[in-house]
Order: C-alpha cells, then sequence, then structure tokens
C-alpha cells in the first residue's frame, strides 16, 4: 500500500512537472520567443497563457516596453569646423523580436552599443553639415527629423524601432564660446550702425523736405503779402487821388506843410535856397501863387 501511494506521488509529480513545462504565460509588457533546440520556432505571442513541448521547447523573454537610453556627452564638429558638446537621449523599442535576438542574442547591453553607435555616426555627420548657429538655434528640429529618417534603416537591422531621438543641451567650448559671442557683438553693432545710419539719411530726408516746404509757404506767403500790399497801396492811392481832387489848392498846401515839417523837424536844420525857389511858394502866398 505504501509503495502504491509512493509510486501515485510520483507519478503526480511528475505530471505537474510536464504541465509546468508545458505552459508559460506571456505578459503585455513582453515578447516571448519560443525556441526548439536552439532554433527559433516562433516569435509572434500575445498577452495570456501559451503551450509548449516540455524539455524540448524554452521560452525567452524580451522587454517590449519603451526604453531610454541616456547617452554620454558627446563631441561633434560642426561646418566651422568648431567643437560642440552635445549631450542627448533615445527612445526606442523592440519591433522585431526574431530580428533582436538575430543581431544581439537577445542582450539589450549589445543593442544599446550598436544603438548608440547608429545614432552617434549620424549626429556627427548633421552636425558637421550645419553651423553652430543652425544647430543652436533655427534647424535643431530638422536635424533631429532627418537623424531618425537616415538611422531608421539601419536601426531596422537591429529589430529596433526608434521612438524619439532628443538634444538636451549644446555646449561650446569656452573658447568657441567667447568667438561666438564676440560674432555676435560685431553683428548687433553692425545693424545698430545700420540703423543708425538709416535714422540719419531719413532724418536728414525729412529735414530737407521740411526746410523745401517752408520755403514755399514763406515765398508764397510773401507773394500775396506784396499783392495785398499792391492792392491795399493802389486803394489807397485811388483813394488819395479822389479826396485829393476834390480840392487841389489844399492838397498842394498840405503837402507843402508836410515838406516843411520834414525839413525843420530837429530845429537846427540849414538850407540855402534862393528867395524866389518854389519850396517857399507857400510862405509868400497861401494860394501857392
Amino acid at each position: 500500500m505504501q509503495n502504491r501511494f509512493s509510486t501515485i506521488l510520483m507519478l503526480s509529480l511528475v505530471v505537474l512537472l510536464v504541465l509546468s513545462g508545458s505552459v508559460f504565460e506571456v505578459d503585455q509588457r513582453e515578447r516571448a520567443l519560443l525556441f526548439q533546440l536552439g532554433e527559433i520556432k516562433k516569435a509572434e505571442f500575445t498577452p495570456g497563457l501559451h503551450f509548449k513541448l516540455p524539455f524540448v521547447q524554452s521560452v525567452q523573454r524580451l522587454d517590449a516596453r519603451l526604453q531610454t537610453l541616456d547617452n554620454q556627452t558627446e563631441n561633434f564638429l560642426t561646418s566651422e569646423k568648431k567643437n560642440v558638446e552635445v549631450d542627448y537621449y533615445i527612445k526606442w523599442r523592440i519591433a522585431d523580436p526574431r530580428q533582436y535576438y538575430r543581431a544581439t542574442g537577445g542582450k539589450e547591453i549589445v543593442a544599446t552599443e550598436r544603438l548608440s553607435s547608429i545614432i552617434n555616426r549620424g549626429l556627427r555627420d548633421e552636425f558637421g553639415a550645419r553651423s553652430i548657429q543652425q544647430v543652436v538655434s533655427s534647424d535643431r528640429e530638422g536635424m533631429m527629423q532627418a537623424l531618425e529618417k537616415s538611422a531608421a534603416d539601419k536601426v531596422k537591422e537591429l529589430g529596433i524601432e526608434i521612438a524619439d531621438v532628443r538634444i538636451k543641451s549644446i555646449n561650446l567650448p569656452r573658447e568657441v564660446s567667447d568667438s561666438v559671442y564676440d560674432r555676435m557683438t560685431a553683428e548687433r553693432k553692425r545693424v545698430a550702425a545700420d540703423l543708425r545710419a538709416k535714422g540719419a539719411e531719413q532724418y536728414e530726408k525729412i529735414s530737407a523736405d521740411a526746410d523745401r516746404d517752408a520755403q514755399v509757404l514763406i515765398a508764397d506767403a510773401y507773394r500775396d503779402a506784396e499783392k495785398t500790399r499792391g492792392e491795399g497801396d493802389a486803394k489807397a492811392a485811388a483813394i488819395y487821388a479822389r479826396a485829393y481832387g476834390q480840392d487841389a489848392d489844399f492838397y498842394q498846401f498840405y503837402r507843402s506843410l508836410q515838406a516843411y515839417r520834414e525839413s525843420f523837424k530837429t530845429g537846427q536844420d540849414v538850407m540855402v535856397l534862393e528867395p524866389d525857389s518854389a519850396f517857399f511858394r507857400t510862405f509868400k502866398n497861401g494860394a501857392g501863387k
């Protein structure tokens, strides 16, 4: 009876061992490879329970989550042969488990080394085709897109998919920073000088236009004033002529008094004239005769 119980227990253990070796679970965060005698038999498994042949087939699990490769700072040369220190990271995941295993042996460290080498070469080419100003400011997004496009086929051979490549920082060596700062300062000074020159040109133009307009206004005003004065003098002369024409003797007498007043207004004036001069005609005869 005891031997029979031991046999049943032994058979149960064997059955349990066979069953445990026949079932495996695939997590949704994993990719699984089914091997049979060292050869990949199957690589596409949905999350859940799956079966395999015990002792003949084995399973290797791969992490299918999005991975981050935070690369060490690298030095690259720009098109100006200036050295820049670049810190960047790579977001990647396994896209083809079968190809990934063939290319890396399923070892993440091998995958990251080869991926880092590919991205490093791509960045070196992209930086070498651009100036410092382009990589620092205007063309960084375009550079990243070009890098991802050029590296896509190369990482495909690793069974990897690149989700993103981002530059965290671009630092210039001290001597390059000083050179860039001096160049930016000179450029700002040139722009300022150009703006000042344009401003001075506009000032001269506006001043000349204002002076010309002022001269035109003064000339027009003087013309109008002379015209008005002439018209006024003409009217005054006409009025005087009409008034004096009404009594010519009085007009002559009045003009003579004005002449005497102007001639003797200081009290010290001396005139040498003949007694019968026309100047004294009014003194002799009030009518001027």
